[in-house]
C-alpha cells in the first residue's frame, strides 16, 4: 500500500508577524506561538507513525519538523530543494509596494505564467525545477513504506500542490495556507498525483512562508 505526501506548511515566524519577506535560507526562527503550532500539529495526530518527516533548509522548518518529531519519538532529516520561492529584490522588505509586487507575481503563475519571475529571484519554473525533483525522490525512497511529511514553506507548497493536482489557478491563489497548514497528495498510476486535501484559509495571510 503506498502511502501520502503530507507537505506542511512551518509554524509562525517573526517574519510572518511583521509580514516580512523573508525567503533566503536560513531565515528567521519561529516565534512561542509557531513552536506551539507545531507541538500541537504533532499531538494531534499520535498515530501518524509516517515513514519519514523531512524538512527545508531553512531554520523554521527545521524547528518545526524538530518539535512534531519529538511529540512523535522520531528523527527528521533535512532535504534539499525544497525552500520557499526566493524573493531576489524583494527580501526583507515588508512594504505594501514590495509584497503587491510579491503578490502579484504569484497570481501570474496561477494564471499560467510560469516564467514570471521576482525581480533578481525565481520564476514559477525555477522553484518547480529544484522542488519537483526532491518530490519525486521522497515518492520513490519512501511512499513506499508509509506516508511522508515534509515540512516546508507557504507559496512553494502551493505552487506545487497546483502543478502536480491539477486544481483550478484560481483556487490555488484564493486558498492560503495557514501556519502548519497542510496540502496532501496520493500518488497515481503514471507517476501521476491526486489530492487528498488543500488547508484553506482566508487569502489575507501573509504572502508567503
Amino acid at each position: 500500500m503506498t502511502g501520502l505526501l503530507h507537505l506542511v506548511r512551518h509554524g509562525q515566524t517573526t517574519a510572518n508577524v511583521a509580514r516580512t519577506l523573508d525567503t533566503r535560507p536560513p531565515g528567521a526562527p519561529l516565534t512561542p506561538e509557531g513552536a506551539e503550532q507545531a507541538r500541537i500539529f504533532g499531538a494531534s495526530r499520535p498515530d501518524a507513525a509516517p515513514a519519514v518527516l523531512l524538512s527545508s533548509i531553512a531554520r523554521r522548518a527545521q524547528q518545526t519538523a524538530g518539535h512534531i518529531a519529538a511529540a512523535w519519538g522520531m528523527p527528521t532529516a533535512v532535504i534539499d530543494g525544497v525552500h520557499e520561492v526566493q524573493a531576489g529584490d524583494l527580501e526583507g522588505f515588508n512594504d505594501e509596494d514590495s509584497i503587491a509586487v510579491f503578490q502579484d507575481v504569484v497570481k501570474r503563475w496561477y494564471a499560467g505564467e510560469s516564467t514570471a519571475a521576482m525581480p533578481g529571484g525565481e520564476s514559477a519554473d525555477d522553484l518547480l525545477a529544484r522542488y519537483l525533483p526532491a518530490l519525486d525522490a521522497i515518492r520513490a525512497e519512501h511512499l513506499p513504506h508509509g506516508d511522508a511529511y515534509l515540512v516546508s514553506h507557504g507559496a512553494a507548497i502551493r505552487l506545487a500542490g497546483f502543478r502536480l493536482s491539477g486544481v483550478d489557478g484560481a483556487y490555488a491563489h484564493k486558498h492560503h495556507l495557514p501556519n502548519t497548514g497542510e496540502i496532501v497528495l496520493r500518488p497515481v498510476d503514471g507517476g501521476a498525483w491526486e489530492l487528498v486535501s488543500w488547508a484553506d484559509a482566508p487569502s489575507h495571510l501573509d504572502p508567503m512562508g
